[in-house]
Formats: structure tokens, C-alpha cells, sequence
């Protein structure tokens, strides 16, 4: 109901006309509503209303994830909602009113937006006309101090708003699953046996460290096969032995299930939440209340759980962090390892980073000695890993049957075989790959001499540097002196065409984009899929072919070494050991680090030499890095008015590839049609807080002054080329 059709409360909030009138006052207003052809009033302005007699203001957080709005609100708290305007409710607010609309000493007009109350005042600092809160949306406080500290350091790391943060870190409301209590807590579990982690050299020691409140932190080499799952769910139980919570962020719905599974089958029912995309908005609004109620004390969950309120958080786990899901494409764009790792430094708990592969910011965490190594011992590694053969250059140059179907001899005998004894896994790479320029003699990737960057000629341009833009006429190879390069694509779809006519008889399942299995029978048959869409087979598979090894090394990507490593151990875990004849064929050149780290099955020794060159060359995780992408005259102006840190590297100006009208789009493309250009920004370690202030600062200012074209900053972009 909107002011005009209230009447005035006087200070002693009694209404100041004869209480005879109200009936036929109130009779007389629902008729005016009832004729009337035009929506319902807006949410009334509290106008004449008496304030809270205590803690009058209230501090908000709109709802508005623009950067120069990126502060608290002050409003005015009516008596009225005084009870149910507690810190950490949904709030609705009137917003954009200007200083000129005060009437009885209240701003009023604006639009109605939604917000969270994060702190009920005295006093203001604001020494103007306050608005009144609008209404408060639910009784629930889903914001919490702890949530509300943790999105404002995500928020100031990736330079972004605080409004967009809690976007990601709160899901919507559902009134129906508000208004159902959550179950009462369980008591804590018994602290499990060791299990499989006795394979680890330092297994039991983790689990009893968790089972007596320690906050060990540990990067975790996980042995291939499928009792990874049971041993996350061991640490987790672990932890809520201790009392404590635990969380656990997966990259996807497949690997939440396995989790999910495992710990149903040591805990029963009830003491932990599943929080996907699966269950659906409602339930997972449940489970997440059930969470911040703490009904519930451990969680599993895909990205979005890395905000989840677990209650006195004992640990924190991040499965495959390697994994692209991991990375939030909305604003700010946050990876779910750095947000656990801000929680694990703010609530002093214990971390566990878990892989059957190893990425370089793993490889940083123990060299720096904030996390220890959590290994398994090398006799654990060869019986639990399968037989790896690699196929390369030469060889594929004298077989006969790989240059008329593009399949090795090695190959064709590796799959005939398997066929006998169970399924054999196919991995091919999906559409999109397309590789870098390299030393066609040796291989080393073409970078340039001035910042490392990778070198391109796209469509037979002059060869040049993708990340500054310098050109690179005269470049030869560091390495052997070659001045050749290579690009090479290998059609994927056409290999599995090929290698299902060779075995008519046996059945050909796919998995991938489209359509993703979850799941396959141990009978003999051709399974093809894309590289993260691999099911698992009952029993493992008999043997994996890993296709088209330079589609995945050779993208222009810094990370494309480690992630055909992981790509390829991720698959090659999902095959029997080598003790039951598991046997996996690599197609790529032995020669190549990733390639030999497969063969002697050690993700971590590539992870740390990759490390240790990024070191040398200022690249991230080492270095910090942002990339701010725009049409040309508005990156230039972003950039000279952007006051950055004093040892800030600015690499580029480069244009970026256009998008195709019409044509598919992949989140962060251009608009279509659109020339833009991409600049680098580096600092070194420890001015990565300075770098982000820095263009936060800037693109707020230059948001005040009406935008104009756009501006994107991402900081700690996962591909840059």
C-alpha cells in the first residue's frame, strides 16, 4: 500500500485520526484497489512512521554489482520491522532517490531493490535524510559475519563488488523450503579406520590429525582407480569426529555422486548435504539452510558450495582442481581453490588439495611449505597404475595401417586384445582444439624473446607474439637452432569413425558434450569420449587409447602441457592396473615432458619443473596477472588512466580473434562483430592485492562517469595464451 493511502503515526506511533473511521477508511481503499486496472502499490515508504527506538539505522548491501556503488546503505528502520530487521536478513529498499525527494524528514522514490541488512546502528554516518526500509523479504538471516568477511575478500582479490559475490555465495529464496525446520543435528561419527589411505606414506597420520581437532594442510596425490571417493569420505568423517565441519568442492555432478555415495555408505543418511544443480531449487535451498542452520555440518557440492556455511569448518577439500569448472564464469570470476584457501587461512582449518594429477599452483602450495605433499609410495603407484606405450612421429611415419587410418599399428593390437577381457576407453579431443606453433624439429614451443608469450600467424600473417603483439620475422628454436614451425590438427571424429569399422561386431558407446555417461558395463565394448566426459567402467577398462596427442599439447594456452597431462592421467586412472593386464597407448611424441610424466606416471615432478620454469620466466602462479579486454581507444584510455603498481608489466595491446555473427559463443567471447584488444597486466608476488585495488579503482571511476564503451578486467585469467 503505497504512503498517500496511509494515514500520519505521531511519535507515540498511535494514529492520529478517531479509530471509528479505520472500518469504513479500510472498506472504502480495498474498493479503490479492487476497480482499479493498474498493478497493485508498491511497497509503502513508512512515511510519518515511528523509527526503531533502539538501533534505528540499518546498514545494507544492495543488490547492485556495479563497482563505484560498492559500499553499505544506510535506511531507516520503522518500529513496525523492527523485530524482523535483524542482521543477516533479506531486505527490500527503495534505491536512486535523489537528495531533492524528502518529505517529513524521509527520502522517499527511487526503485525497489533487493539487499541483505548487515548491521543494525544508532547512528549514521551519513548526515543527510535517511530512506526508510521498504520491507523485510524473510525472517531468515542468511548472511552471516563469517559469509559476509569471506565475499568481501573474494571480492577486493578479483576486483569486483561485494553485491556480485553474494550473488554467488546466497542462493535465491524458496518460501517453501524457509518455511520447513531442518532435522535436528546428529551427534559426531567415530573416527574411521584408515582404509585405503594406509597407501600413502602419510595417510593415517592425516586422518588422525583431523580426528584429533589438528588443521593439517596437505596437496594429495591420489592413486589411480576408484577409491578416491571413499577416501575424501574418510577425511570428512574424520572431521566430524572432531566434532567440526567439512566441506568438499567437486567440478562436477558425476564426481558429486561418487562423493556423495561413498559418504552415505560410512555415515548413513542425514549427516551430510548435497548442494548441485541436480536436486533442483528448492532442495538445494533446503540443504543449504540445513547447512547454515547447523543441522548439518559437512558438505559436498559443485562450485557454488564453495560459499556454503559449514559451521566451525575443520576442513576444506578441493577435488581436481585442474578441472575448468572450478572457475566461476560470472562476475567476479572466482576459482573454488583460492576461495578454500581464503578460508582455510581466515578459519585456521585444515586444507586437503586431491588429484590423481598435479597443477602448478598444487606444486606452489608445498614449495612454499604452506601445504605438505600427501604421496603414495612408488610400489603403490606401479601396482595400482596401468601399462603406458606411447606412440610417435617416426613410428607413425613407417606404419602402414596409421597412415591409411590415421590408428597405429600398436594401437589396432592394444584394442583387439582388451576387447577379449572388458571395454576399452577411446579419448579423442573435442572440437575446438586448436594448437600452437612449435619447433618442428624438437617440439619446444615458439615463445617469445621479449615476454615469453606463445607466437602466432594466424591465416599466414607475420609470425608475432600473442600476448604482447611484437613481432617475432626472425625467430629460431632456443633448443636446437631449427628455424620450422608446426601446427597440426588430427580430425577426432573421423579416428572413431575409423576405429568402429575396424570392429563391426562390438558395440560403439559415446560420451560427451551432448550426451554424458555416467556409467558403462565391464562388457567388451568401444567407448569414445571427450576428454572430462570418460564414465567409469564396472571393473575399470581393460585398456584406454589417448588419440590425437598434438590437437591437446599444442593449443596456445600456458597451461597446455599440464592439462593434456591431466586430461590424460584422469583417463588412464579409470583402467585396471598393470597387474590385471591394464594397458593405455599414448599417440604424441615420447620425447615430450608431459608424455614421458605419464609413462613413469608422475604428474608431481612435471607440476614442479613446470614450476620452476614459470619462476624463471615471471609466469603465474609466480607472478600475479590480470588481462582487461576492450575496443581499442577505450583499453587505451582504461590503461593510461589506471594508476598501477609501480613494478606492473602492461604486455600488449593485442586484438583479439572476432566473433562470427551468428556463430556459437563461448563465455567470455567478444560481441559479434566486434574488433577488441586484450592487455596483460603482471606484477610480482605480493603486489597482487595492489594490482586488483588498482583496477577496481579505475573501473569504477570510469563507471561513474557514465561507462561509455565497455571494459572487461578479469584478474588471474585461467587461459592466457
Amino acid at each position: 500500500m503505497s504512503s498517500e493511502n496511509e494515514k500520519p503515526r505521531g511519535h507515540d506511533g498511535q494514529d492520529g485520526h478517531d479509530g471509528h473511521e479505520e472500518p469504513e477508511q479500510l472498506a472504502l481503499i480495498r474498493e479503490t484497489v479492487r476497480q482499479a486496472k493498474v498493478p497493485r502499490a508498491k511497497p509503502r515508504t513508512w512515511r510519518g512512521a515511528a523509527l526503531a527506538k533502539e538501533l534505528p539505522v540499518a546498514r545494507v548491501v544492495v543488490n547492485k554489482g556495479v563497482l563505484h556503488l560498492d559500499q553499505f546503505f544506510d535506511y531507516a528502520v520503522p518500529e513496525e520491522l523492527d523485530a524482523a530487521a535483524r542482521p543477516g536478513v533479506r531486505v527490500r529498499v527503495r534505491f536512486g532517490a535523489g537528495a531533492h525527494q524528502v518529505r517529513g524528514g524521509r527520502r522517499e522514490g527511487g526503485r525497489l531493490i533487493d539487499g541483505f541488512l548487515v548491521e543494525r546502528r544508532a547512528e549514521s554516518d551519513y548526515s543527510g535524510p535517511l530512506a526508510a526500509l521498504a520491507d523485510v523479504v524473510s525472517p531468515e538471516p542468511v548472511l552471516g559475519p563469517e559469509l559476509l568477511g569471506l565475499a568481501r575478500a573474494v571480492a577486493d582479490r578479483y576486483a569486483g563488488s561485494l553485491a556480485d559475490v553474494l550473488q554467488l555465495a546466497v542462493p535465491p529464496r524458496n518460501a517453501r523450503a524457509e518455511s520447513r525446520p531442518s532435522p535436528a543435528p546428529l551427534p559426531p561419527p567415530a573416527a574411521p579406520e584408515p582404509g585405503t589411505w594406509g597407501r600413502y606414506e602419510q595417510g593415517a597420520a592425516f586422518l588422525d590429525a583431523l580426528a584429533g581437532g589438528g588443521a593439517p594442510r596437505a596437496v594429495w596425490n591420489a592413486l589411480p582407480g576408484p577409491y578416491w571417493a571413499d577416501e575424501i569420505a574418510r577425511a570428512v568423517t574424520a572431521t566430524l569426529a572432531s566434532g567440526r565441519g567439512a566441506l568438499v568442492v567437486v567440478p562436477d555432478g558425476r564426481a558429486a555422486s561418487r562423493v556423495d555415495a561413498a559418504l552415505t555408505a560410512l555415515l548413513g543418511e542425514g549427516r551430510h548435504a548435497l548442494l548441485t544443480a541436480e536436486a533442483g531449487p528448492e532442495k538445494r535451498y533446503a540443504q543449504w539452510l540445513a547447512v547454515r542452520r547447523g543441522a548439518v555440518r559437512a558438505v559436498v557440492g559443485t562450485r557454488a558450495a564453495m560459499f556454503a556455511p559449514v559451521r566451525d569448518l575443520g576442513l576444506a577439500v578441493i577435488w581436481d582442481d585442474g578441472d575448468t569448472s572450478h572457475s566461476e564464469p560470472h562476475a567476479p570470476q572466482p576459482h573454488a581453490r583460492d576461495v578454500l584457501l581464503l578460508r582455510a587461512a581466515h578459519d585456521r582449518c585444515a586444507f586437503l588439495l586431491g588429484s590423481t594429477s598435479c597443477t602448478v599452483e598444487a606444486a606452489q602450495l608445498v614449495e612454499s611449505g604452506w601445504a605438505r605433499p600427501l604421496m603414495p609410495g612408488r610400489e603403490h603407484v606401479r601396482a595400482a597404475a596401468p601399462l603406458v606405450r606411447t606412440v610417435g612421429d617416426e613410428l607413425l611415419a613407417r606404419d602402414e595401417a596409421a597412415r591409411a587410418a590415421r590408428l597405429p599399428s600398436l594401437a589396432w593390437e592394444t584394442v583387439r586384445e582388451a576387447l577379449k577381457t572388458g571395454p576399452v576407453l577411446v579419448q579423442v579431443p573435442r572440437r575446438g582444439y586448436v594448437p600452437r606453433l612449435a619447433c618442428q624439429r624438437c617440439r619446444t614451443p615458439a615463445r617469445c624473446r621479449h615476454c615469453s608469450g606463445p607466437l602466432e600467424a594466424p591465416e599466414q600473417q607475420e609470425l608475432h607474439c600473442g600476448w604482447c603483439g611484437k613481432a617475432a620475422a626472425d625467430w629460431h628454436c632456443v633448443a636446437c637452432g631449427s628455424t620450422r614451425l608446426r601446427a597440426q590438427v588430427v580430425g577426432a571424429r573421423r579416428t572413431a569413425e575409423e576405429l568402429g569399422r575396424a570392429f563391426p561386431a562390438v558395440p560403439v558407446r559415446t560420451s560427451g558434450r551432448d550426451h554424458v555417461l555416467d556409467r558403462v558395463p565391464g562388457r567388451p565394448a568401444l567407448v569414445v569420449s571427450t576428454p572430462g566426459a570418460e564414465p567409469v567402467a564396472e571393473g575399470g577398462y581393460a585398456a584406454a587409447l589417448l588419440l590425437d596427442g598434438w590437437a591437446m599439447l599444442g593449443r596456445p594456452d600456458l597451461r597446455a602441457g599440464e592439462e593434456a597431462l591431466r586430461r590424460w592421467i584422469d583417463a588412464a586412472s579409470l583402467v585396471r592396473g598393470q597387474g590385471e593386464g591394464g594397458t593405455v597407448v599414448v599417440v604424441a611424441e615420447p620425447t615430450l615432458r608431459p608424455v614421458q610424466a605419464l609413462v613413469r606416471w608422475d604428474p608431481v615432478g612435471h607440476a614442479q619443473r613446470e614450476l620452476a620454469e614459470r619462476a624463471e620466466l615471471g609466469f603465474p602462479p609466480v607472478s600475479r596477472m590480470a588481462a582487461v579486454a576492450a575496443p581499442p581507444d577505450a583499453l587505451a584510455a582504461f590503461l593510461s588512466a589506471a594508476e598501477l603498481p609501480a613494478d606492473a608489466e602492461v604486455l600488449g595491446p593485442v586484438p583479439l580473434p572476432v566473433t562470427r555473427p551468428g556463430g556459437p559463443r563461448r563465455p567470455g567471447d567478444t560481441p559479434p562483430g566486434e574488433q577488441w584488444d586484450r592487455a596483460l597486466i603482471r606484477v610480482p608476488p605480493g603486489s597482487g592485492a595492489a594490482l586488483a585495488a588498482a583496477l577496481k579503482k579505475a573501473q569504477a571511476a570510469r563507471l561513474a562517469r557514465g561507462g561509455g564503451e565497455p571494459v572487461r578486467v578479469r584478474v588471474d585469467p585461467p587461459d592466457i595464451g
